[in-house]
């Protein structure tokens, strides 16, 4: 790319009110006074709407944006199609849904040279992504900046990191996003990933039905959880560039590719509800027990993407965020269950409590519907005799992505050589402890 680069600093703003209406200019004046698309737009601007949702969807789940930039997103060549790599999307087919337990290390390095989108790998997932229904499971691993410029059609990307910061430059402007961190690109929303440090490696879902919003508190009352002015949208900020420059476009399943006479990440100014946003998961605040039992594992929701029938969701986000454990005459780490849901679990940083070894920073299992799971044996001697005193849980963060439909894997996933062959063997050992009274 070649010409003149402008952008605003690096910042962030609060999205106060999760889903209502915000906005940002790069250059004072840019956004229009009243008006969404006026006859001239201020600054020799192009005015454009880009919808998340049908025009006529209700208010409160209707999503929309309007960008003013220097280029309309109509000027462009045509796309042909490319390699896929290691990209899958739903239906996934070339494997038989499996009931068993799995779990996986993290991804191998990755070749010199290899791009963030380059270095997504589709573990599986579920629906239809042309139907607009289901799921996907992607990791990363990659050792170099993005170049290109890449945007979804399919669905919107919730990006986990696991390991090295990541500046993703969108058309909504700047998110720094770190480990603890998570970032989701809407749908159709164009960006670049610029690595912080040597390489970086973390996990995506990529969501094809309803957006992310924040889960209904019912009795929980007005706080907690995940709070609404946590979470922060960028500041506008434009690159005004001449190319050539590659960008990419997966729809319905397939990577195409067009080149580009100047920068697409050329808006100046921008208002609407379909934006980026990052969230630290630090700031989670956890509701749990202060008197016994568990609650169950839906009170760490962090993000829900609802479905058509009320309560069940396409795909939750679910944090086990550091919290305290006070339950009196309670098994304090999470208990034994099956479940009609689908739950990937992956681990962000230090240990998981329900599990000694084996399941790492980077590496993530699948419990599919109704698969029997839970603390291995080690954890559950130790956790049965342990005293009850209050314990603070704060030596790891771990997270799942909750589906209602099975997870179909990929066909390199179920042969992956980092794909664990033993992970039964952590049940192993849990013996008969049954003693009849008479």
């Amino acid at each position: 790319m070649s010409g003149d680069t402008r952008k605003t600093a690096e910042g962030l703003t609060y999205l106060s009110g999760f889903g209502n209406e915000h906005g940002s200019e790069a250059v004072p004046g840019a956004l229009p006074e009243g008006r969404n698309s006026p006859q001239r737009a201020p600054l020799g601007l192009y005015a454009e709407q880009l919808s998340g949702s049908a025009f006529t969807e209700p208010r409160a789940t209707n999503r929309r944006s309007w960008l003013y930039r220097i280029r309309p997103s109509a000027a462009h060549p045509p796309f042909t199609e490319t390699h896929n790599g290691w990209i899958r999307t739903a239906p996934f087919t070339e494997a038989v849904p499996d009931p068993n337990r799995l779990r996986w290390n993290p991804l191998p390095e990755p070749g010199d040279g290899t791009d963030f989108l380059a270095g997504l790998w589709t573990l599986g997932g579920n629906g239809d992504a042309t139907q607009r229904t289901g799921m996907a499971v992607h990791l990363y691993h990659a050792n170099a900046s993005m170049d290109r410029v890449f945007s979804d059609a399919d669905g919107e990307l919730l990006i986990v990191p696991e390991r090295g910061g990541l500046l993703l430059h969108t058309e909504f402007g700047m998110l720094h996003v770190e480990p603890a961190h998570v970032a989701l690109i809407p749908r159709g929303v164009r960006f670049r990933v610029e690595l912080l440090d040597d390489s970086a490696r973390g996990y995506v879902c990529e969501n094809y039905g309803a957006p992310f919003r924040l889960p209904d508190l019912g009795t929980i009352g007005a706080n907690g959880l995940a709070n609404a002015r946590d979470f922060r949208a960028p500041v506008a900020a434009y690159e005004d560039v001449e190319g050539p420059v590659e960008v990419v476009n997966k729809f319905c399943g397939n990577l195409w590719r067009a080149t580009y006479d100047h920068s697409p990440l050329d808006v100046v100014a921008w208002h609407g509800n379909h934006v980026p946003y990052v969230y630290d998961l630090r700031r989670f605040n956890v509701i749990g027990t202060i008197s016994y039992d568990h609650p169950d594992p839906s009170i760490f929701t962090v993000l829900t993407a609802p479905s058509d029938t009320p309560g069940l969701a396409g795909v939750d986000f679910v944090v086990f965020a550091p919290r305290w454990l006070v339950g009196e005459d309670t098994f304090r780490p999470p208990y034994f269950h099956r479940n009609v849901m689908s739950e990937y679990m992956g681990l962000i940083e230090g240990a998981y409590d329900a599990k000694a070894e084996g399941f790492v920073p980077g590496g993530g299992s699948l419990h599919n519907m109704m698969s029997a799971h839970g603390p291995d044996r080690e954890t559950f001697d130790r956790a049965s005799a342990a005293e009850l005193k209050p314990q603070k849980v704060d030596d790891g963060l771990a997270f799942m992505f909750e589906t209602r439909w099975p997870v179909t894997l990929t066909a390199h996933a179920a042969q992956a050589e980092h794909l664990q062959p033993h992970y039964d063997d952590v049940w192993k050992g849990l013996e008969r402890h049954f003693r009849p009274l008479h």
